[in-house]
């Protein structure tokens, strides 16, 4: 089995050791950043999303994977900056202010690190004054918020209230989840995308910085 097809393996199977040392081959071997990020770790990741979405796997599986790729990624990250390979798109990630859940953001962010995308995570319980700047600063192109409390979901629709006020709320895709949350919802807050999971977070981003 080559390298790259090692990688996607033991990625899949969240073997974190054999994915750091298989980049770290590959990259003796002369495989570009490029590939090892595409062939080899995005291409896992897509499988693990496709896996379960058609709940084939479940959320200990895709964690054990998130981390294999993200051990992957300690080695590849500096390589991918020196060669300037472009990130998918910048997203900014957190769970509402009052909310203090991190389990599903967490990996929403992890899958779209997979994904190639450049994450920005600021964590949980995040006022709309924090979204607000570091949107600003960062200039992401999507903004994904999770609550998993009914009461904190209010919130959602005060960070976009406030995206309005502001003159942002054009220039930014929002893109909502959580447990309570529902497309209904999402419409009716005025959010762009409603995303029941973290496989289904990674497909809406995509949509959303076509």
């Amino acid at each position: 089995m080559d390298i790259l097809n090692r990688i996607t393996e033991d990625l899949q199977a969240g073997k974190a050791e054999d994915v750091r040392t298989g980049v770290e081959k590959a990259l003796t071997e002369g495989i570009s950043s490029n590939e090892i990020l595409h062939q080899g770790m995005m291409k896992a990741m897509n499988i693990v999303g496709e896996k379960f979405k058609k709940d084939e796997i479940f959320v200990p599986e895709v964690l054990v994977a998130a981390r294999a790729m993200k051990s992957g990624m300690e080695v590849l990250e500096p390589v991918l900056t020196a060669d300037k390979v472009d990130s998918e798109g910048k997203i900014l990630l957190g769970t509402v202010k009052g909310d203090l859940h991190d389990i599903g953001k967490n990996l929403v962010g992890m899958m779209l690190e997979g994904g190639g995308f450049e994450v920005e995570d600021l964590g949980v319980d995040v006022e709309a004054e924090e979204f607000i700047n570091k949107l600003r600063e960062t200039e992401a192109e999507v903004l994904a918020m999770s609550a998993l409390l009914t009461t904190t979901m209010p919130e959602m629709k005060n960070v976009i209230d406030v995206l309005k006020e502001e003159g942002l709320r054009d220039k930014v895709k929002v893109i909502i989840g959580g447990a309570p949350v529902t497309d209904d919802y999402a419409e009716q807050i005025g959010a762009d995308y409603y995303a029941q999971d973290a496989a289904s977070a990674v497909d809406k981003v995509k949509e959303a910085i076509k």
